[in-house]
C-alpha cells in the first residue's frame, strides 16, 4: 500500500534528535530560538515565536488581539475545524465564507460578511495555495471599513482596522507577490504537524510583521510571556546565573516548543527550498502533465504569475460528479493499494457546526470543491514509479465508477 503522508525521517533527523537528547536541554531553549531566528530570515518577517502546534499560535493572536464574547472573525468554510475552533475557544462568533473556484477565501464573500462587530479576518492557504492577500488587505484599507471598526482594545486601537490573521499551515515556503508566506499580512501562523511539509511532530509558528507603531520584538516578548503560563522567564533565561526569580503576570497558556521539536525543524528549514520543495514541485508536475490529458480532470492551479505554491498537497477534481461517486472512487482507488484523501470537510458539514446553525447551502463553491476533490499523495519519498502507480490507480478507478 503506498501511504498518503509520511513524515521525512532520515538519519538527519535522527542525529539531530539524538545530539538534542544528548546535551540535557531538551524543553524550550538554544535550539528552539535558533529556529525561530532562522524562521524569520527565512520568510522575511519581523520576528517569529515557535509554539507547540498552529490551533496554539492562532488562538494566541486572537487572545492578544483582544477578540472575544461579541466579537465576530470571519473564517473561510472551507477549512480544517482548528480556523475556527480557536475562534468559539474565545468566545466570539464564527463568521463562515465561501471560496473561489481555486480553494481561496473569496473576497467578494469576505466584504459581505463585515459587520462592526468584525475584529479579524482569517485566510486560509488551502494547499498551500496562498490567497489575495493584496486584495484582502486593500478591502480592511478602505475608509468605509475601517470606519465600521470598533476597537476596544490597546492592540485594536494601535492596528486601526480589522486584523489579517493569516492560516498558512499549508504554505511554509509559498510565495505571492515577490513575498514569502508568513511575510504577506500583519501576522501569520504556520503548523509543522507530521504531515506537513516541514514537520516537527507536532509544532507551529507565528510570524509577526505588524506596521509601525508596533514593535514587533515587544510583541514577541508578550506572546512568549503568555505562551508559558503569563511567566516572565523561561527555562532558558531562568538557568543564567543567579536569574532563578521571575513572576506570573497573567494566566496564560501551555504553548511553548520544545528543543527536541525544533532539532528536527533545523534540520528541514536548512534543506527546504534546494530539496523538500524541489521534489514536492516535480511530483505535483508529473500529476499536472499526466492527468491534464483526461477530460474529466480538473488539475488544481498552483502556480500563476503572481503566486507559487508550497505544494503541500494536490487537489484533483473530478468533472461532473457527485459526493457518492467521489466517494466510489476514492474505495477504488484504495483497493488498488494506494492511499488517498479529502482535504477537507467544510465546517457548516459538521456535527458541532450544523449544530450552531450553519448551513451547507450558504456556501456552494465550497461545497462543489469538496464534492469533486480527491487529495493525491505528496511527500518527499514518493518515487516516480509510485507516482506512475497513484495515477494508474486514479485512472483506472475514475473509469471504472463514471464510465
Amino acid at each position: 500500500m503506498i501511504p498518503f503522508s509520511p513524515p521525512r525521517i532520515d538519519q538527519k533527523i535522527i542525529d539531530a534528535v539524538n545530539e538534542t537528547l544528548r546535551s540535557g536541554w531538551i524543553t524550550t531553549g538554544p535550539k528552539t530560538k535558533l529556529f525561530e531566528k532562522n524562521l524569520t530570515e527565512f520568510a522575511g518577517n519581523r520576528a517569529t515565536l515557535c509554539v507547540n502546534s498552529a490551533t496554539a499560535g492562532l488562538e494566541l493572536m486572537l487572545r492578544w488581539f483582544g477578540v472575544k464574547e461579541g466579537d465576530e472573525v470571519i473564517v473561510p468554510a472551507y477549512t480544517y475545524a482548528a480556523t475556527a475552533n480557536v475562534v468559539e475557544h474565545c468566545g466570539a462568533k464564527v463568521v463562515f465564507v465561501d471560496s473561489d473556484e481555486d480553494f481561496t477565501v473569496s473576497v467578494k464573500a469576505i466584504e459581505s460578511a463585515i459587520t462592526k462587530r468584525t475584529k479579524v479576518i482569517i485566510p486560509v492557504d488551502i494547499a498551500g495555495y496562498p490567497c489575495d492577500y493584496k486584495a484582502i488587505l486593500d478591502l480592511v484599507s478602505r475608509p468605509e471599513i475601517k470606519n465600521m471598526f470598533g476597537a476596544v482594545s490597546a492592540e485594536q486601537e494601535m492596528l486601526g482596522h480589522i486584523l489579517i490573521l493569516s492560516d498558512a499551515a499549508h504554505s511554509v515556503g509559498a510565495w505571492y507577490d515577490g513575498k514569502r508566506a508568513g511575510n504577506l499580512c500583519e501576522a501569520t501562523v504556520f503548523s509543522f504537524h507530521a504531515v506537513k511539509n516541514l514537520t516537527t511532530a507536532e509544532g507551529g509558528a507565528v510570524c509577526l510583521n505588524l506596521p509601525e507603531p508596533f514593535d514587533n520584538l515587544k510583541v514577541y516578548q508578550e506572546l512568549n510571556i503568555k505562551s508559558l503560563h503569563g511567566q516572565t522567564k523561561d527555562a532558558l533565561a531562568k538557568n543564567q546565573a543567579g536569574s532563578w526569580r521571575y513572576d506570573i503576570i497573567e494566566p496564560g497558556y501551555k504553548y511553548n516548543m520544545t528543543d527536541i521539536q525544533a532539532a528536527m525543524g533545523l534540520v528541514e528549514l536548512e534543506r527546504y527550498d534546494n530539496d523538500m520543495m524541489v521534489r514536492r514541485k516535480q511530483i505535483f508536475d508529473a500529476y499536472a502533465k499526466a492527468l491534464s490529458a483526461y477530460e474529466w480532470a480538473q488539475v488544481p492551479v498552483y502556480e500563476t504569475s503572481d503566486r507559487k505554491s508550497s505544494y503541500h498537497v494536490f487537489l484533483l477534481r473530478v468533472k461532473g460528479i457527485t459526493e457518492e461517486q467521489r466517494d466510489a472512487i476514492i474505495r477504488e482507488i484504495f483497493s488498488r493499494e494506494v492511499s488517498v484523501n479529502v482535504h477537507f470537510v467544510p465546517l457548516p458539514m459538521m456535527t458541532y457546526y450544523k449544530n450552531c446553525g450553519y448551513n451547507m447551502a450558504d456556501y456552494p463553491v465550497a461545497y462543489d470543491n469538496y464534492s469533486r476533490v480527491i487529495t493525491l499523495p505528496v511527500y518527499y519519498d514518493l518515487t516516480d514509479e509510485m507516482v506512475q502507480t497513484v495515477m494508474e490507480a486514479v485512472v483506472k478507478s475514475v473509469g471504472k465508477i463514471i464510465s
